[in-house]
């Protein structure tokens, strides 16, 4: 069993900028695959940012160039936002799954709470 606690939310004006933290425990995985999701009002959820085994990053199109995703050793994953735009405004939730060799797999079957943004 994995626990995701996410941090770091809160109401900014256009333009600012969040650092989002998702801490991961009681779990005796060796590695995590992890990633951030998000779900507007009225929206689907969407991924935002991903990191694969080897460390790459992969994004949303609308969120190239303003968002980056960090993980450290500790597995905590970060998702530093900056510029944001009112359509960022949503519930940002941390997923992770365990890492079993080769690329992280599509699908994450733990989830955390969530955080909410909101950009105006």
């Amino acid at each position: 069993h994995v626990q995701l606690v996410e941090s770091g939310g809160g109401s900014v004006q256009d333009g600012g900028s969040l650092r989002l933290s998702c801490a991961a425990s009681g779990h005796t995985y060796t590695r995590l695959c992890m990633g951030w999701f998000r779900q507007g009002p009225g929206e689907e959820r969407e991924g935002v940012a991903r990191i694969d085994s080897d460390g790459s990053a992969t994004y949303v199109d609308s969120v190239k160039g303003r968002f980056t995703i960090t993980k450290d050793k500790k597995d905590i994953l970060y998702l530093q936002m900056s510029n944001l735009r009112p359509e960022d405004t949503a519930m940002y939730t941390c997923a992770a799954e365990p890492w079993y060799g080769g690329s992280c797999p599509v699908q994450f079957g733990y989830w955390g709470q969530g955080t909410q943004v909101t950009v105006s």
